[in-house]
């Protein structure tokens, strides 16, 4: 993911491109509606709000924005609330990026510094789930896959992730052999996933399929 203070030009629509996927789950933005939303922002941050106060027309019954707080009515009671702050290191940042109404997440797209992530928010029990990209979730709610890969400050790898009533898990890791760009994920049914990826030094996209049976996935426990 692109993490350049100024999102402009080519950088702005190469991090459009990865971000577009996971609004498929509320309100579609196209990638179009997207890049002009935020062709003015002056960074990251300024797009997430930007973003947000679209987003926040379909999650007002339960998500309110106070100037640099955030409030998330928890169900069947409880508050969460993000604050967006200022230090030597950078903006820490919050805002609304998705919803995924069957599984009653909220999707959080957050900065620190010139770090960006997102942060899940199961609103039955107020679990929080931190995850380096924007997760794509399967056809049948039970998993997302992540793909962080950048020049740096990246962990240059593909996570499975479960979605549980009382927490998401991480369930296993797989990286490749060589050093990838431009990766995106799609899901072939409930139980294999399609990785677009680009090879160093190399400008064709090529595509990789992996099961989640495959045994080249690394287990992992906890989260």
């Amino acid at each position: 993911m692109n993490r350049a203070k100024r999102l402009r030009g080519y950088a702005w629509s190469a991090l459009v491109v990865l971000l577009v996927p996971l609004l498929a789950h509320a309100t579609p933005l196209s990638r179009a509606q997207l890049v002009a939303l935020c062709a003015d922002a002056e960074d990251q941050a300024q797009c997430g709000r930007l973003v947000e106060a679209r987003q926040l027309r379909s999650v007002s019954r339960f998500v309110e924005r106070d100037g640099d707080e955030l409030r998330v009515q928890l169900s069947p009671f409880g508050l969460s609330v993000f604050h967006d702050s200022v230090n030597p290191t950078g903006a820490t940042t919050y805002a609304v990026w998705d919803y995924l109404d069957n599984l009653d997440t909220l999707v959080l797209f957050t900065t620190r510094g010139e770090r960006t992530g997102f942060l899940l928010v199961q609103r039955r029990g107020g679990e929080e789930t931190r995850v380096p990209s924007e997760p794509v979730v399967s056809p049948d709610e039970r998993h997302f896959v992540t793909a962080d890969f950048c020049e740096r400050a990246c962990d240059d790898e593909v996570v499975l992730w479960r979605i549980a009533p009382n927490g998401i898990f991480k369930v296993a890791t797989w990286r490749p052999p060589s050093a990838w760009s431009d990766v995106s994920v799609t899901w072939h049914g409930a139980d294999a996933i399609a990785l677009e990826y680009t090879l160093a030094n190399e400008s064709q996209p090529q595509t990789l399929e992996r099961r989640l049976d495959d045994r080249s996935w690394q287990k992992t426990r906890g989260k």
